[in-house]
C-alpha cells in the first residue's frame, strides 16, 4: 500500500461513518461578526485531534490557531530532543479508533508489515511528519502563526479573542467554547530555579523548553540540572551535536527506575481516573510527582557511552555564580566550572501564570480551593492546579465567575490532578479527546436546550403518507 492509497481508504472509512453531516448546533449571531462554536488554541497533536473529534459529532464551526509556523507546532521540532518517543509504539492515540488513521497504517503504507515490526519506538520526526499527514488528511482547518494574547469573556456566553501574529485572520474573533490545548508549558510556565535565574545572565543558560544553539557550544562543556528524562535527552543531543563534556546533576542519590506511566497503561487508571473521588485522585497524582519520568534505557546508555558524559548523584546545586566567561556551581562534592548550564526542572501548573487568562484568573478554582491533603501527601506544586471538570472545564471559585468561566475548557498539561494522564499525554489521548469532545457538545447543546425542545414540540413535518384502506387503481 502506497499513502496515496491509503488516503482513499481513510476517505473511505469516514465516509462509512457517515463523517461530515450536517451541523446540528444553533448559529449564533453578534453585532462583531462571526461567532465559532469552538476555537482551539494549538495545533499540535492534542488540537488536532480535538478538532477530529468535534467533526464527528457534526460541530464544524471550528477553528484552529496555533502561534508556530506551518509543520512545527508542538515540540517536536522546536525542545524536544529524544531519539525516540517514550510511549510504547502499540498505543494508539490521536486516530480515534479509526485504524487507517493510526501510525502503524501511515508506516505501514511506507514501509510493509516488516518496516512496522522493525520498529522498537517511533522516531521522533517520524511523529512529526505522521501529525502532519494527519492534519492534511483531514483537512483540519488549523491556522498558523497566531497567537492568543487575551480571552475577554463577553455577555451571552461569547468570548472575544484577542489575536496577534502574521498568520491571525483579524485581531479578534468571537467564540462560544475556547479549548486551551496548549500542550505541557500551557497551563503555566517552565520552572528555573531563582539559584539560577537570580545569579547568570541570560546567556549562559537555558531551560530544556528553549531554543539552544548547540553550534556555539561545540566543544565545550555544559552541565544539565535535573534527573528525569528530558535531562538525559538533553545530555546525549548536546553530545551528539559536538558538546566535549555535558554533566547531569541529579538531587536523589539513586536515579529512578519506576515509571508509573506503564503501571497506568495497563490498570484502567488512564481510561477510569474520572471516576475517582478527589481524596484518591490528589493522592494518585502526588504519588506521581515523587518519581518524575526517568529516562529510557536507550536513552540512558546512548548518553553514558560518550567520554564526554558524566553522571552526578547526590549533588543538588548549593551555589550557582558567574565566573568569566561561564559559570561555578557549587554542590556537596565540590566546585565545578561549565560554560553554559541547561536547566531541566519542570513547570509550574497555574493559571495565574498565563497572561491569556489574566481577566478570569481570579475566579478559577485550584486543587487548594476543593480539597485540603494530609500533610503526608501535600503538594503545593499539585495545589496549584486548576481544578477542572470531568470533561476538562474550568470550575468557579465564586458564583460571581461562573458566566465568564462558562465555555473554557484546559486540555494541557495542567489537567493531570484532575483528570489524569490525558492532555498532552501520547497515552491519553484516545480516551480524553472523547470526554472533551462530550462535554463540549454537552454543554452547547444545554446552552440552546429551551430553542431546542421548542422546535422539538413545534416540529410538525408529516413523515407518514399510507392510507387505508388501500385505494385499488383501475
Amino acid at each position: 500500500m502506497s499513502l496515496e492509497m491509503l488516503n482513499t481508504r481513510v476517505k473511505q472509512d469516514l465516509a462509512y461513518l457517515a463523517y461530515g453531516g450536517a451541523d446540528w448546533v444553533r448559529p449564533v449571531e453578534h453585532p462583531e461578526g462571526h461567532v465559532y462554536d469552538v476555537v482551539i488554541i494549538g495545533g499540535g497533536q492534542s488540537g488536532l485531534a480535538a478538532a477530529f473529534g468535534l467533526l464527528r459529532e457534526r460541530i464544524s464551526n471550528i477553528l484552529v490557531l496555533d502561534e508556530n509556523a506551518e509543520g512545527q507546532e508542538g515540540p517536536w521540532e522546536t525542545y524536544a530532543r529524544m531519539v525516540t518517543l517514550r510511549t510504547p509504539k502499540h498505543l494508539t492515540s490521536v486516530d480515534l479508533g479509526i485504524p487507517s488513521l493510526t501510525f502503524r497504517s501511515w508506516w505501514e503504507a511506507q514501509t510493509g508489515q516488516a518496516g512496522w515490526e522493525k520498529v522498537d519506538k517511533i522516531p521522533r520526526g517520524d511523529w512529526m511528519n505522521y501529525l502532519r499527514w494527519y492534519r492534511r488528511v483531514l483537512d483540519l482547518p488549523v491556522v498558523n502563526d497566531t497567537t492568543l494574547k487575551l480571552i475577554e469573556p463577553l455577555e451571552q456566553g461569547v468570548h472575544r479573542l484577542h489575536l496577534e501574529g502574521g498568520g491571525a485572520p483579524s485581531s479578534v474573533v468571537l467564540a462560544r467554547k475556547v479549548v486551551l490545548a496548549t500542550g505541557i508549558q500551557g497551563g503555566g510556565e517552565w520552572h528555573v530555579p531563582p539559584i539560577v535565574a537570580e545569579h547568570l545572565p541570560a546567556h549562559l543558560y537555558a531551560h530544556t523548553s528553549k531554543t539552544i544553539d548547540f553550534d556555539t557550544l561545540k566543544g565545550k562543556k555544559i552541565a544539565v540540572l535535573g534527573g528525569g528524562a528530558s535531562a538525559f535527552d538533553n545530555a546525549n543531543y548536546a553530545l551528539t551535536e559536538g558538546v566535549a563534556e555535558a554533566h547531569v546533576f541529579v538531587r536523589r542519590e539513586v536515579l529512578p527506575s519506576v515509571n508509573p506511566i506503564r503501571q497506568m497503561e495497563v490498570s484502567g487508571m488512564i481510561e477510569r481516573f474520572h471516576a475517582l473521588n478527589d481524596e484518591e485522585k490528589y493522592r494518585t497524582i502526588s504519588h506521581f510527582f515523587k518519581f518524575n519520568q526517568p529516562p529510557t534505557n536507550d536513552t540512558f546508555e546512548r548518553a553514558a557511552a560518550w567520554p564526554g558524559f558524566q553522571l552526578h548523584l547526590g549533588s543538588p546545586w548549593l551555589n550557582v555564580e558567574q565566573h568569566g566567561e561561564g559559570a561555578i556551581v557549587t554542590t556537596p562534592h565540590g566546585q565545578f566550572y561549565f560554560d553554559f548550564l541547561i536547566v531541566s526542572t519542570g513547570l509550574l501548573s497555574d493559571p495565574a501564570l498565563r497572561p491569556e487568562l489574566q481577566l478570569v484568573a481570579d475566579y478559577i478554582a485550584r486543587w487548594k480551593d476543593r480539597y485540603v491533603a494530609p500533610a503526608e501527601i501535600a503538594n503545593e506544586l499539585l495545589d496549584a492546579h486548576p481544578y477542572l471538570s470531568p470533561g476538562f472545564a474550568f470550575q468557579s471559585r465564586s458564583e460571581q465567575g461562573e458566566k465568564l468561566l462558562h465555555g473554557l475548557f484546559v486540555f494541557n498539561y495542567s489537567a493531570l490532578a484532575s483528570c489524569g494522564l490525558s492532555a498532552s499525554a501520547i497515552s491519553g489521548t484516545k480516551n480524553a479527546v472523547p470526554k472533551l469532545v462530550t462535554a463540549i457538545a454537552d454543554q452547547l447543546f444545554l446552552d440552546d436546550k429551551q430553542e431546542i425542545l421548542s422546535r422539538f414540540l413545534a416540529y410538525n413535518e408529516p413523515e407518514f403518507v399510507g392510507r387505508w384502506p388501500k385505494v385499488v387503481q383501475a
